[in-house]
């Protein structure tokens, strides 16, 4: 199979249904570490209270309205940093964080708060493409 080009790259946004179907069927009670990867637009989308930042800046106001307006639901960023080079493939980001959940629930329940989903339209004015990875861990946590 060729490549893809650039002009016919998939950019990500917004949640795929069947993928977030698949995790409500999953255990509950898991805890789970959510990768984010992310590129900023250069200029955040106009008519989401961000109009005139850039992506950058847009995103976080993102963060600044999740602490404002409570909807952590026990999110803990546990590693935040600027992506650098993609080495295997050749996407590229502008930064990459790890935000642990206390359980898969917690992540669950954010997604379906009406207030987070409000503030979510702030992330995507700041993006021109994400992937959000969910992640369990499989070695024993350090102490």
């Amino acid at each position: 199979m060729p490549p893809i080009s650039k002009t016919q790259q998939m950019f990500h946004i917004d949640a795929n249904e069947e993928a977030l179907e698949a995790m409500r069927q999953a255990d509950p009670s898991q805890p789970i570490v959510m990768l984010n990867l992310l590129r900023f637009r250069e200029q955040a989308l106009d008519g989401f209270g961000v109009d005139g930042l850039t992506g950058l800046q847009a995103f976080q106001r993102y963060g600044q309205m999740n602490e404002a307006d409570d909807v952590r639901y026990g999110s803990e960023p546990v590693w935040l940093g600027p992506a650098h080079r993609t080495i295997i493939g050749d996407e590229q980001w502008d930064l990459a964080i790890l935000v642990r959940y206390p359980t898969r629930q917690h992540f669950i329940d954010k997604l379906d708060d009406p207030t987070y989903r409000e503030i979510s339209l702030v992330r995507a004015a700041a993006l021109i493409d994400s992937r959000l990875i969910e992640l369990t861990q499989l070695l024993p946590a350090l102490s």
